[in-house]
């Protein structure tokens, strides 16, 4: 599969020619009793569609992945009008989120069910609209290593995404248990080079990042700007140091906007913040032009499609950058220079 999956249909990945957001939400609902606030719905989606299209205009924003799913309050038809508002293409997601806000559905179903329903939403639609998925995530758990449920629900994933050929990113509560989450999807079948493992920027621990690297997954920087978790000067730290590791290639950078408070319109950092304020911090450190497509652009849909999607369209790949399938190839910030591993 090498072709990315939007809300709207196929889109060929050499047409991505600027930034992606690869954990974003776009529309959702995590409202709990001592937290009436993390929702982003219809009084949101004109502000959402606005924000997207003025950093389309500015930015270049060509992709945004919402990894809203199933018990999330997850809604395609939103995700398509947004898509359609902004001109910003959109991939939608299915699976589960962790264990707090599983559905009933979850209950006690078995993984060859739970399966069977991930399939169903890839192959048929989402919610009873034609919207098929692109990703299955955010897969969720919390702790050293899935459990329970969360382990059914992870394990389901895994069989789902080697089925319909989707990769799948999970969420690993507040950076915690990506190592676990990732022995799990590998033993069920799925690749590593397949897994985004999430909210590694909120564990301020560089050995498990290049332990995650080095088996080919993909760590996930995604809650930028979020600065009541973690700083963005720590974030920084631990990019570069994935990076001076040789692990560029394996990095994604987002926000996770994930409720009303953090859009700009209402004084928070939005969408942008991640190539508004962190990208000028990152490439103050020494990363160039090449670098900073890597992290934005190639990454993202390298673990969307699971093939490199080499220069825009209209573009010259430079000499020595084509990666053949199955290798990986890092940038170095300080100087720019590439070494292959």
């Amino acid at each position: 599969m090498h072709t990315v999956r939007t809300v709207t249909g196929p889109l060929d990945p050499s047409t991505v020619t600027g930034p992606v957001l690869p954990h974003e939400h776009l529309a959702l609902d995590l409202r709990r009793d001592h937290d009436p606030e993390p929702t982003l719905d219809a009084r949101h989606t004109a502000s959402v569609t606005a924000e997207l299209a003025a950093l389309r205009e500015e930015f270049g924003l060509s992709l945004v992945i919402d990894q809203t799913c199933r018990g999330m309050g997850r809604d395609p038809r939103a995700l398509t009008a947004v898509h359609a508002g902004s001109g910003v293409p959109v991939v939608a997601a299915t699976g589960w989120y962790y264990e707090p806000f599983h559905p009933r559905e979850v209950g006690t179903a078995d993984v060859g069910e739970l399966t069977a329903t991930l399939v169903r939403d890839v192959e048929e639609g989402l919610d009873g609209t034609d919207v098929r998925p692109g990703l299955i995530g955010e897969v969720g758990s919390h702790g050293q290593r899935p459990e329970g449920a969360e382990r059914r629900v992870l394990a389901a994933a895994a069989r789902a995404a080697v089925r319909t050929g989707l990769p799948v990113a999970t969420h690993a509560h507040l950076g915690v248990g990506g190592p676990g989450q990732l022995d799990l999807l590998v033993a069920e079948g799925l690749a590593p080079h397949r897994v985004a493992l999430g909210h590694q920027d909120l564990l301020d621990n560089s050995s498990v990042h290049r332990h995650l690297a080095a088996q080919g997954a993909y760590v996930a920087f995604d809650t930028v700007g979020k600065n009541g978790y973690q700083s963005d000067h720590t974030r920084l730290r631990l990019l570069l140091a994935l990076i001076e590791a040789g692990y560029a290639d394996r990095a994604l950078l987002s926000c996770d906007i994930s409720r009303h408070a953090y859009l700009t319109d209402e004084g928070g950092t939005g969408y942008g913040h991640l190539l508004r304020a962190f990208l000028p911090r990152l490439r103050a450190a020494g990363a160039d032009d090449d670098l900073v497509d890597l992290l934005t652009r190639r990454n993202p849909l390298r673990f969307l499609t699971g093939a490199d999607p080499g220069p825009p369209t209209g573009q010259t790949e430079p000499t020595g950058q084509t990666e053949p399938t199955g290798q990986t190839r890092t940038a170095a910030p300080a100087d720019g220079g590439e070494r292959t591993r």
